[in-house]
């Protein structure tokens, strides 16, 4: 839901950046964001931007009920950022995922004022 603590993690993404909150007294990250930090209390939020690459926690493959929009199955994957927070995201097309895997950000353009962040599995060099 964008609202003005999530704002700043919207605009990323439009502009193609991962953005992740954090505490401007303290330095903590978290996500998902909030008004104030869990840690000190603080209401000084800023945000940094994350390197995108992470590694599957944990993940669901969603089959049924349809989801509006979306063709099944969707795959739904724990995100553990290399940044130390987890996220949730959309890794389209891997029906083989499996923990441990890497996986690095791409992005889901809807519409100018909506982008999606969705992970891709990295590819072994």
């Amino acid at each position: 839901m964008m609202n003005r603590d999530s704002q700043y993690f919207w605009d990323g993404a439009r502009d193609k950046e991962l953005r992740v909150q954090s505490c401007g007294a303290c330095g903590v990250l978290r996500h998902p964001p909030g008004p104030a930090c869990p840690v000190c209390g603080a209401f000084d939020r800023t945000h940094v931007v994350a390197s995108g690459l992470g590694t599957v926690f944990s993940f669901v493959i969603h089959r049924h009920p349809p989801v509006p929009g979306k063709e099944l199955p969707i795959v739904l994957a724990l995100i553990d950022l290399d940044e130390g927070i987890r996220m949730v995201g959309e890794v389209p097309g891997e029906l083989d995922l499996a923990i441990g895997d890497r996986v690095a950000v791409d992005w889901q353009v809807i519409d100018d004022e909506l982008t999606l962040p969705i992970w891709r599995k990295e590819v072994a060099s």
